[in-house]
């Protein structure tokens, strides 16, 4: 140990060091050991190991972290940059960062923040890069320390917040030192309900847009986290009031400009605050939803006249006085009944459920006067079908408000790893109304292509919300895009999807058939195999592309039936029937497929090439989509490849379902025995001869 202690001691650097075990002669140590003593250096740590063959010599965090506390304080600029550079790459072991916080190394990390930056400001001209990056290191620290939840948020000052706010406030601000402070502002309102007053009172959400309409998309995610923190942790009372706020500032338009349909891909933590402020958008509908209508308050019950009048008596008066008062209740009760409501008499009774309570009825007054004409078609189409046949647009209404809520988990807290979040949604004001107008005039549709009736109507709602969700989990980029998706789902359509996907899942996931399916998948794939070199014999004429891309030139390739070589030559056009040999030339022997898709255009996407000779080249541009997988197949078939194109996967689903249904087949009336038959006699003699004639 001597020698250890020796060569420890020559050294003269805090930093780890590596010394060849040999040099020492510690061969003779077990498989590890693990020493801790003094030096000049402090604590340090010495891990041998006998199947290494170096020495490493840490520093302990004590050390490390009483060093750095002294050398952040240094009046040299450099010797403090660099310091604070160490600082904020150790402090993300928790370790050092609780030996660091123990020399209460965060309030002088505080005090660094609120008046050593100012001390420095004057030479900030002279100085900005250095200024800059000194600043960075500091709030980075200080994040870091922070993260590991070894002290509280609610220790912090007044000064201190109003320090990172200016940072935030200030135009022209270091990227990093801007991101940083962001970053610290969304954690103080998330761990401090007393900061997150602070901080509300320091950032406006009018300062926080500009944030958003740069380029850099660290800095609008943390953006957007700062207004969501703000958002969820703002009282009940106060929520809609910022709602409206973010309203006025156009913060939805901005968003969809500069960050949704922005020239560049959506990473996943920005996905994740956009589905957080979907999420809380949504969850303002929460108080109507579970907001039960009073039957004896005359302001609810005015929109339910106002409904009335839109769809029957579009140019009276909702208060109009002519005709008796029992008329009039006639009147009424047999309206109420046409617009779908289950209790005629009285319809205010149909929203004293919760969910969907008084958001279902808001719904319901949204589509009749912002879709007036489809509100008035769906109510009269339905007043003249048979009572049984007529699909009820007050308890559609209502249900369909529920079933959304539902979709959309409206009430519900956001998900700490969920990035699901919609883009259409970030395409109108009243989103979720538009959704419901999707989606009611959806329900009226199904209705009338099951030809259902009152008792079918649990399975309308069913299918309804299949159409929907199949919708949404394609992400259309705008409600209108969301309706032509759901255009294309009709119930025939999701009556094939269910069939397809009931034949795929049954019982095929016993260990019975799995075993099944992996004996007879060589065999179908080596079908499938034989199949894509046949297609090659028979060859395809390929399109040529000149230099100014004009498809008016043809030729033709195919596989030679011993498949060691390609034949194929140019033609004058597209050929009908087959191509004579003599007319194609025998070319290479089959060398590695090299080049595969390229997503550059809808041509390049049928790309693909095969090297020859080094240095040459065939290149295909095949017809479509099912040739492009055919050859490609092929070949790597060739060159002892799998095949793996969506067509090969395709045709292996269906051949191996097939098979196993064949073989699955229950044998009627056939009576299979226990034992194998016995084994016939052999003949007395073999003089026999079978006449074929």
């Amino acid at each position: 140990m001597g020698s250890v202690r020796k060569a420890v001691n020559s050294h003269h650097e805090i930093n780890s060091h590596c010394l060849k075990v040999e040099s020492l002669g510690l061969e003779t140590f077990p498989w590890y050991r693990v020493c801790i003593w003094s030096c000049a250096f402090g604590l340090c740590i010495f891990v041998f190991q006998r199947n290494g063959s170096f020495l490493s010599v840490v520093v302990s965090s004590a050390q490390n972290a009483q060093q750095l506390h002294e050398r952040i304080q240094s009046s040299s600029m450099d010797a403090k940059l660099e310091a604070l550079k160490d600082l904020a790459s150790l402090s993300r072991d928790v370790t050092f960062a609780q030996e660091f916080i123990n020399l209460d190394g965060i309030s002088l990390l505080t005090q660094m923040v609120e008046s050593g930056t100012e001390r420095y400001q004057k030479l900030q001209k002279i100085m900005k890069p250095c200024f800059g990056d000194m600043l960075s290191f500091t709030l980075t620290a200080f994040v870091e320390l922070m993260d590991h939840g070894i002290v509280s948020w609610d220790t912090f000052s007044v000064a201190f917040i109003k320090k990172i706010a200016s940072f935030v406030n200030k135009s022209g601000m270091d990227i990093s030192i801007l991101q940083r402070s962001l970053a610290i502002l969304e954690s103080m309102v998330l761990n401090s309900h007393d900061l997150y007053q602070k901080v509300a009172q320091e950032i406006t959400i009018g300062q926080l847009i500009p944030h958003l309409q740069g380029t850099d998309q660290e800095i609008q995610t943390y953006t957007i986290a700062v207004i969501n923190a703000l958002f969820l942790k703002a009282p009940d009372e106060r929520r809609q009031e910022m709602a409206n706020i973010l309203a006025q500032k156009q913060l939805r338009s901005i968003i969809l400009t500069h960050v949704i349909r922005a020239q560049r891909a959506i990473n996943n933590e920005m996905a994740h605050q956009l589905y957080v402020l979907q999420v809380l958008t949504f969850n303002l509908l929460e108080d109507r939803m579970m907001t039960k209508m009073d039957p004896q308050d005359q302001a609810q019950r005015d929109i339910i006249f106002e409904l009335r009048r839109i769809a029957f008596d579009a140019e009276s008066e909702p208060n109009n006085s002519s005709g008796s008062m029992e008329k009039r209740k006639s009147m009424y009760t047999r309206d109420y009944k046409k617009l779908g409501f289950i209790n005629h008499v009285n319809p205010a009774m149909d929203f004293t459920q919760t969910p969907p309570g008084m958001l279902a009825l808001d719904n319901m007054l949204y589509f009749a006067k912002h879709h007036q004409d489809a509100y008035i078609r769906i109510v009269l189409e339905n007043s003249s079908r048979e009572d049984k046949h007529e699909c009820p647009f007050g308890r559609s209404s209502i249900e369909l408000t529920k079933m959304l809520c539902e979709i959309l988990k409206v009430g519900e807290l956001p998900s700490e790893t969920c990035n699901d979040f919609h883009p259409m949604f970030f395409t109108h004001d009243r989103s979720f109304e538009e959704f419901f107008c999707i989606c009611i005039q959806l329900l009226n549709k199904t209705w009338k292509e099951m030809r259902a009736t009152s008792e079918d109507f649990n399975k309308v709602m069913q299918v309804v919300k299949e159409q929907v969700m199949r919708a949404l989990t394609t992400k259309p980029s705008s409600l209108d895009q969301f309706k032509c998706k759901l255009q294309n789902l009709s119930y025939t359509e999701i009556l094939k999807i269910r069939q397809s996907e009931r034949m795929n899942q049954e019982d095929f996931q016993s260990r019975p058939i799995l075993e099944l399916k992996e004996k007879i998948q060589p065999e179908i794939l080596e079908l499938i195999k034989q199949q894509r070199l046949n297609r090659l014999v028979e060859g395809t004429c390929f399109r040529k592309l000149n230099c100014r891309r004009r498809q008016d030139k043809f030729w033709y390739c195919r596989l030679s039936p011993n498949h060691k070589v390609l034949h194929y030559g140019d033609l004058e056009e597209s050929p009908q029937g087959e191509v004579p040999h003599d007319s194609l030339q025998d070319k290479p022997s089959l060398l590695p497929l090299v080049s595969g898709l390229t997503p550059c255009s809808e041509v390049l996407e049928l790309a693909f090439s095969i090297l020859y000779d080094s240095n040459c080249q065939l290149n295909f541009i095949a017809p479509d989509k099912h040739e492009y997988c055919i050859w490609t197949d092929g070949l790597n078939a060739l060159l002892g490849k799998d095949m793996m194109s969506e067509l090969t996967r395709n045709d292996l689903d269906t051949l191996l379902s097939m098979e196993i249904k064949l073989r699955l087949l229950d044998l009627e009336n056939i009576q299979i025995p226990d034992a194998p038959p016995p084994i016939p006699k052999e003949p007395s003699n073999y003089d026999f001869v079978y006449d074929c004639n």
